[in-house]
């Protein structure tokens, strides 16, 4: 059967490369889509890769639109019948110069709440042998946030609802000037990508027994961004990028019968402890 794979937020240049190399894996047979929340981009991006020799196709994901993801999983479901592999790598990025009350609850539900509704979406689509890859960070890990803080991302109680409730409580605190006083990092991507590793986590215990019967893989890649404003030469940028891309490729083909990475965040193949 031929596989069906799914990139999110997919136009820049690790998207861009994570694509590539699904193509590449999944053969002529294989379809993989790619997503943008701008059509004209997503078209822009999918021309680009057919001009390489590639045959991607895209969809539109805009952030403003709940309903859009449950909406583009009915389609590849009704086309497909299911997805082989996930890559949730849509993010939003911090504006700097601007209040982090002014744009931390566009960012939450950007990388969080849109990130849980993606989750739920394709959760069902899920074939035998998938792979869901979470793009995340370089600040996933609990040792990030204060101990007091820590308990309120009990991934092995919570729910994505209990979940959703604690980014939002977070939200509400940075709006009313009380995060730094209940001990909250200041820089907002810090909780945000706690909560999007949690969200993978709860989905791979919600998901273990029915993963191990079933060969389905859940995990997240701890991946550094490129800053499009650091200066950094050409060369060293494309080989930052696809040294990204080879570690979120990994985990999204990893071979069959594989038991393990399960539920973790890896960076460079190597599994990162999330509680220390």
């Amino acid at each position: 059967m031929a596989k069906t794979a799914l990139v999110t937020g997919a136009t820049g240049a690790l998207g861009l490369a994570l694509v590539r190399g699904l193509c590449r894996c999944l053969g002529d047979d294989g379809v993989v889509y790619l997503t943008s929340p701008d059509p004209e981009r997503g078209r822009a991006a999918v021309a680009r890769l057919r001009a390489e020799g590639f045959a991607p196709r895209s969809a539109t994901l805009a952030p403003d639109d709940p309903a859009g993801v449950g909406t583009l999983a009915d389609t590849l479901g009704a086309r497909h019948g299911g997805v082989d592999v996930v890559i949730a790598g849509a993010a939003a990025r911090i504006a700097f110069g601007v209040r982090n009350q002014d744009q931390v609850g566009s960012y939450v539900r950007t990388d969080n709440h849109d990130t849980h509704r993606l989750i739920e979406a394709f959760r069902p689509l899920l074939r035998d042998g998938a792979r869901f890859v979470l793009l995340a960070g370089d600040f996933g890990e609990l040792r990030h946030l204060p101990y007091r803080l820590r308990a309120r991302f009990d991934v092995e109680r919570a729910s994505l609802a209990d979940l959703a409730e604690v980014m939002d409580d977070y939200v509400r605190a940075v709006e009313e000037g009380r995060a730094a006083a209940e001990g909250w990092p200041a820089w907002i991507g810090v909780p945000s990508m706690i909560g999007r590793v949690a969200a993978m986590r709860i989905l791979a215990r919600e998901l273990t027994e029915d993963a191990s019967r079933r060969d389905i893989l859940v995990n997240a890649a701890s991946v550094c961004r490129a800053d499009p404003a650091e200066p950094m030469e050409p060369a060293e940028r494309d080989a930052a990028v696809e040294r990204a891309a080879d570690d979120v490729l990994w985990l999204a083909t990893l071979p069959a019968d594989t038991a393990e990475p399960y539920g973790q965040l890896v960076r460079a193949r190597a599994v990162l402890p999330l509680r220390a």
